[in-house]
């Protein structure tokens, strides 16, 4: 399936997305380019956030957008990375019984099918800036984001989708 479609289907039902994408087999090339997609997209939703910023405090926005760029592009996936394996951890000294992938894919797939409402999130920030309604998108965001990841991470540790 196109990955639109399955970020659609993600919000229909999480567990199932994952548990084809698992089925595919263990593609790492599929799964770092979920993650860096996801980031792309991170840095792009703070485009707006960061224009406004540069704007209204009459800081260069290239700067601005250098640093984003640096931080979204590099070293958000090793935290990633990072955090991926940190969970797989846990829940294997939990009971878990899935691989190191699983956990990969599980927070990776839920970063990238959660990103229309980081975009959201962008431009509430960039347009309306903090207030009532950039905490109620990004609330919705982050509600979206742990419903996909510990979703993912059922099917992904516990299931049996070898």
């Amino acid at each position: 399936m196109a990955v639109s479609t399955d970020i659609l289907a993600s919000y229909r039902g999480p567990g199932a997305v994952i548990r084809r994408l698992l089925s595919a087999g263990r593609r790492e090339d599929r799964a770092l380019a979920m993650l860096m997609g996801a980031c792309v997209l991170f840095f792009v939703s703070r485009l707006p956030a960061l224009a406004r910023q540069s704007h209204l405090q009459d800081e260069p926005l290239d700067q601005l957008m250098a640093g984003a760029l640096f931080g979204w592009i590099f070293v958000a996936p090793l935290f990633f990375y990072g955090l991926a394996g940190l969970s797989h951890i846990v829940l294997k000294a939990l009971g878990g019984k899935g691989d190191w992938y699983g956990a990969r894919l599980a927070l990776f797939w839920a970063l990238l099918a959660s990103s229309p409402l980081l975009l959201l999130n962008g431009l509430v920030a960039g347009f309306i800036g903090a207030g009532i309604e950039l905490t109620i998108v990004g609330a919705a965001w982050f509600a979206a984001f742990t419903w996909f990841w510990i979703s993912g991470l059922k099917v992904a540790e516990y299931e049996a989708v070898r």
